[in-house]
């Protein structure tokens, strides 16, 4: 787990799949991180109203009752291009995926893949920035800082119906 700044709110959430830490200053949220159950005890938890608002909608997400977030968030000191890229991943709808191949052509340069799927990669607040509904040309699950069996789990979550049907699948 990275560093915590002493100046962040911290506030841990466990789900099914994963536990999750939240950080955020007064200004909104800045980072959201998977951890190892084992690192959960030695956080000390200093919610404030950013990281409270941030857990109570990723637990309905999670609980599938949620597919947009309006939390705050503070990108300040990230680049311009990593920013654009970003609030684009942000217009992709719940249950949608698109290819890095579009994210460039929506970013107005085709030629921008590579750097659109690094700062796709480096994005420091999965799921509220949609990172995860961005996957390969030919709709392989690829690249994923939180590892492709995290991608995956999202994207069953928000396309049930897809995961049911290749479960269905191995019955034919």
């Amino acid at each position: 787990m990275r560093q915590i700044p002493e100046a962040t709110y911290i506030q841990v959430l466990v789900t099914p799949f994963l536990i999750w830490v939240v950080g955020a200053e007064n200004t909104g949220l800045r980072w959201i991180e998977s951890i190892p159950a084992t690192e959960a005890a030695t956080i000390t938890q200093n919610p404030n109203e950013h990281t409270q608002k941030t857990v109570q909608q990723l637990s309905e997400y999670f609980e599938s009752k949620r597919m947009t977030f309006d939390v705050p968030l503070d990108l300040t000191g990230y680049s311009d291009f990593s920013t654009k890229v970003w609030q684009m991943l942000q217009t992709i709808p719940y249950g949608k995926t698109i290819s890095y191949k579009e994210l460039a052509i929506r970013l107005g340069d085709v030629k921008c893949i590579r750097a659109a799927a690094s700062a796709n990669g480096r994005n420091p607040i999965p799921i509220i920035i949609p990172c995860h509904r961005v996957i390969g040309s030919d709709g392989s699950l690829t690249g994923y800082a939180l590892g492709l069996e995290v991608k995956k789990y999202l994207l069953d979550l928000e396309q049930p119906w897809k995961s049911e049907n290749r479960q269905m699948e191995l019955f034919l």
